[in-house]
């Protein structure tokens, strides 16, 4: 779909847009930066753009402001773009004035990078296997296949086992990164049963859920008949 266009459940308005988004409802990546906007209250501020990107295509029109070819990528007010999705969500919550997302502290920000690298190396591994998982059975690796479904598993164990650190913390960019990591993991890998043997992570994940950043950025891929 060419064009600008406004998603609903993120409110935008035309008259307030200003930097420009290239987005997508299923990128775990793009939901950060969507509810860091709303954490910040610059999301009205945010026009966005359909892009859809995949390993195997060049998105023209990506390129033209991210040579990687990725989303998200930001077009700030003053035209420079910016990438990756942390870079991002540091923009705005510089721009924003409030610092809410990434402390001040040296030990406090490194703490909540810490939370946000592990939240973020989920959604990284979700998407690998993701992808292999969707090739050709015949051209398939298992090798791939079964290091992925490992090491999510390590990683959804060590949350499970730490998560209540991140109750005892002001909300920041850590809480956002390992909410993202376990929603991918709700959006593509509900075969997977996560939440069955890990009752901390899940609890924590659903309050987690019903944070207006959160709430309205739930991704959903339009291809599916019924995407809820």
């Amino acid at each position: 779909m060419p064009g600008w266009i406004y998603w609903p459940p993120y409110e935008l308005f035309r008259r307030k847009a200003r930097m420009k988004l290239h987005w997508s409802t299923r990128s775990p990546y793009v939901r950060k930066v969507m509810a860091a906007a709303i954490e910040t209250g610059l999301d009205a501020s945010i026009e966005t753009r359909l892009s859809i990107v995949s390993l195997s295509t060049v998105n023209a029109d990506v390129e033209r402001d991210n040579p990687l070819g990725k989303i998200p990528t930001l077009v700030t007010d003053e035209g420079v773009a910016l990438y990756d999705s942390l870079v991002i969500c540091e923009y705005l919550d510089h721009h924003s004035r409030k610092g809410r997302l990434f402390p001040q502290g040296f030990d406090q920000r490194l703490e909540a990078l810490r939370w946000h690298a592990l939240g973020n190396g989920l959604t990284d591994i979700l998407i690998l296997w993701n992808n292999e998982r969707g090739r050709d059975p015949a051209l398939q690796s298992p090798a791939h296949l079964s290091s992925y479904h490992a090491k999510t598993l390590a990683t959804l164990d060590a949350l499970e086992a730490t998560v209540d650190e991140l109750d005892r913390r002001e909300f920041d960019i850590g809480h956002l990164g390992v909410a993202v990591g376990v929603g991918h993991a709700d959006f593509r890998f509900a075969d997977l049963r996560w939440r069955a043997t890990r009752p901390r992570l899940s609890a924590w994940a659903d309050r987690m859920a019903e944070r207006e950043s959160l709430r309205r950025t739930v991704q959903f891929d339009p291809r599916l008949k019924n995407p809820a």
